[in-house]
């Protein structure tokens, strides 16, 4: 089964009051207030360019959001890289690459852009050349989970499963929940699309059981087999589930024959 095309950016956009998003003043902002002298409060405070520009990209609105980006002088390797996710989002994949390149020509450094060109080489499904990517992001910004994230799902594309579930694990210990984030702006890019579904599940349901997360390690256990994962046996004699053995749940689940999605 294959997973449609599924691309998290995170980090990096804060999200603001509705009052505050129409002409950066609360709605009932009093006409005195307006003419005091003194400095307005911070939620008076008119949005700048980009901050408009990733409101159109928190609604989803890309094409605006290029547009607001776009009028923002000089070019930064920030705004390149965010108009490049924006154009990710579109899937339009060659334009997108481009703006990350010239990202990193402004900052070489910059392991957000490089890790979101491996992307672009993930979702072309050329996947030696997105690990290349995601490992030099790496060697710039060693604890970034996300990105170690991507370098699993990368190795697991090429069911390189062992190396695969290493970087999973390295994620995981960067930070627990790097699995679960759902945001869809920001300035860097987590890949959630893999083919097998059912192996994959089975290999985070392994992952979450090693770092003791038990509910979460029984939801993509039930996920994988939904998905038609059928060696039921390696929930029972791998080393890594011993701590679920003794929950009902689990072995309600072996003995449960799930509607295969």
């Amino acid at each position: 089964m294959v997973s449609g095309i599924l691309v998290l950016a995170l980090a990096g956009v804060a999200q603001l009051a509705p009052a505050q998003v129409s002409n950066g003043f609360r709605a009932d902002a009093r006409q005195d207030q307006l003419a005091a002298p003194q400095k307005l409060p911070r939620q008076h405070e008119i949005l700048t360019t980009e901050s408009r520009g990733d409101i159109y990209m928190a609604r989803k609105m890309f094409r605006e959001a290029v547009d607001k980006y776009e009028e923002i002088k000089p070019e930064t390797a920030v705004i390149d890289n965010k108009i490049g996710i924006a154009y990710h989002q579109m899937l339009d994949l060659n334009t997108a690459r481009k703006y990350y390149e010239r990202s990193l020509k402004l900052d070489p450094h910059y392991a957000e852009a490089l890790n979101n060109v491996g992307t672009v080489y993930y979702g072309l499904k050329k996947y030696r050349p997105a690990i290349r990517q995601y490992k030099k992001a790496l060697k710039l910004d060693p604890k970034a989970a996300s990105i170690f994230s991507n370098l699993g799902t990368a190795y697991f594309a090429r069911h390189k499963y062992k190396d695969a579930l290493q970087a999973y694990q390295q994620a995981m210990a960067l930070d627990p929940d790097v699995f679960e984030h759902r945001n869809s702006f920001g300035v860097l890019l987590q890949e959630r699309a893999v083919d097998d579904l059912a192996v994959f599940h089975y290999y985070m349901s392994k992952v979450y059981a090693e770092h003791g997360v038990q509910d979460r390690a029984l939801l993509y256990m039930r996920k994988a087999l939904e998905e038609g994962f059928k060696d039921r046996a390696r929930f029972r004699e791998d080393p890594a589930f011993a701590s679920l053995q003794k929950i009902p749940e689990f072995q309600q689940l072996l003995e449960l024959q799930p509607r295969v999605l």
